[in-house]
């Protein structure tokens, strides 16, 4: 079974568990059950579920053993309009049906489903993209990661890492869009995951590139002119350069560990004294990409 963009998420965060004690893992649980609804689903920074958080939600409690109800996992998704939704909560509706079915049918059942393909929207119907671009690098990122989780084959391969290349900038990195100005980490390491998981995680000058914007504090920051590095930003470079091999310039851990909060969730940056269920997402995510 081909390693998706899913199933390496999934293994970056079992290793991050395996970086944890009983307690320090007991902390994380206790926290992600007070952001747990009575439906199952998980609440986002409006205090209300959403969809974008249970799905980080769902994927934690799975590593974690944080057990759910099927019958409540399943209703909450029957109730989502899903050709209602944009490019990014479609993603996550997926993603979440597909922890849903591991959950109750186990790896093998997963891995029996995978072998049949399963309709999804067709990208023109999203009325909403990151950056109102169907070709920027975090909606290609978006869109092959819906595509490997149900099983659809990927057409032009060949030619997506040439079109993403009108992203790059000469020095090294990618735009968030055609017209930028500087590269972003994030659009970076989107651009680079498309193109490892088509063509092939092989040495570059971009992953380079990305292990250059690390600080010497041990984390990375969204874009040059950001004020302070960010987690998120952080675990997604830290895991790009896992992927390809390449070690970070200096260890993060302290960094890291700088945002979990006494809550037991994480923080985005220092400058916040809130977590939440994404960035406890990030925050073992960080952990197992070490």
């Amino acid at each position: 079974m081909k390693e998706t963009i899913s199933i390496r998420l999934f293994n970056t965060l079992q290793k991050g568990k395996g970086q944890l004690g009983r307690e320090a893992l007991q902390r994380i649980v206790c926290f992600l059950e007070s952001q747990r609804t009575a439906e199952d689903s998980f609440i986002g920074k409006s205090g209300k579920a959403d969809l974008y958080y249970t799905l980080f939600g769902w994927m934690l409690s799975y590593v974690l053993g944080i057990r759910l109800d099927p019958q409540k996992t399943a209703l909450y998704l029957a109730q989502q309009d899903v050709n209602s939704l944009d490019l990014i909560h479609y993603a996550a509706y997926i993603r979440c049906r597909m922890i849903n079915n591991l959950t109750n049918k186990g790896k093998v059942g997963l891995l029996f489903s995978s072998l049949f393909s399963k309709a999804v929207r067709e990208l023109e119907s999203f009325h909403s993209l990151p950056h109102n671009d169907p070709q920027s690098p975090y909606t290609w990122f978006v869109w092959l990661s819906i595509l490997e989780d149900t099983g659809n084959k990927i057409s032009g391969k060949d030619e997506i890492p040439e079109a993403l290349s009108a992203y790059h900038l000469p020095e090294g990195g990618y735009m968030n869009t055609q017209d930028g100005l500087t590269a972003t980490t994030n659009a970076t390491a989107a651009a680079l995951a498309v193109i490892g998981q088509l063509v092939g995680y092989k040495e570059n000058t971009d992953i380079n590139y990305v292990r250059d914007l690390q600080e010497e504090s041990g984390g990375f920051k969204a874009a040059e002119a950001s004020p302070v590095p960010d987690l998120l930003s952080t675990a997604t470079s830290l895991l790009i350069l896992s992927n390809y091999g390449v070690k970070p310039k200096y260890p993060a851990k302290d960094f890291i560990e700088a945002h979990w909060l006494d809550s037991g969730g994480f923080s985005a940056t220092l400058l916040d004294d809130k977590s939440d269920v994404e960035y406890t997402f990030y925050g073992l995510l960080a952990l197992g990409s070490m």
